[in-house]
């Protein structure tokens, strides 16, 4: 704190290394996090057709570059094959990859892979829109905020594969 000009000394300022470092402990808890825990067997075998989506799942992460944080929601959507994945699961998933130092492209892709991963569905899709406080606080962007969420999306590479039909956008917009 003596670089930035302050005291550390100063009443306000004492405990604040401690109270960073708890902070810090919690916005990374999702190294910690054993995904296989999470989804804990919520497999189930089913015949269904229709495309699965969980909308609207809030996030917070950190971004890797400046440690300022991004936040927003995720969209996930999958074509199941002959497994479902418990839906409260979604969320958990996503908010262990959130609580990591992330990039938003990168988080996106974790969670589309693991739901891949996981169920094997004919096809999953994730929508991650995000606002992200380095951009928004930037001196140079300044006079133009970041308004409009930046969306990043992750399709597996089943539903890419020519004469697959799976396009959930239209779906969770």
């Amino acid at each position: 704190m003596p670089h930035l000009g302050e005291d550390p000394e100063r009443e306000g300022l004492q405990r604040t290394p401690a109270r960073v470092a708890k902070a810090l402990q919690f916005l990374t808890s999702g190294y910690k996090a054993d995904i296989h825990s999470i989804v804990n067997d919520a497999l189930y075998t089913v015949t269904y057709d229709e495309m699965v989506i969980v909308k609207d799942i809030e996030f917070f992460s950190l971004c890797e570059h400046h440690l300022l944080p991004f936040f927003g929601k995720m969209h996930v959507a999958y074509l199941p094959k002959d497994k479902v994945i418990g839906l409260s699961k979604l969320p958990r998933i996503v908010d262990a990859f959130a609580r990591r130092l992330q990039i938003q492209e990168r988080l996106t892709q974790q969670v589309a892979q693991t739901i891949q991963e996981a169920i094997d569905p004919v096809g999953v899709g994730v929508v991650c829109e995000a606002r992200h406080l380095c951009m928004m606080m930037a001196a140079w962007r300044s006079s133009t905020p970041a308004r409009l969420p930046a969306p990043c999306w992750a399709v597996s590479a089943h539903a890419r594969r020519p004469g697959t039909n799976f396009c959930p956008w239209s779906t969770i917009a």
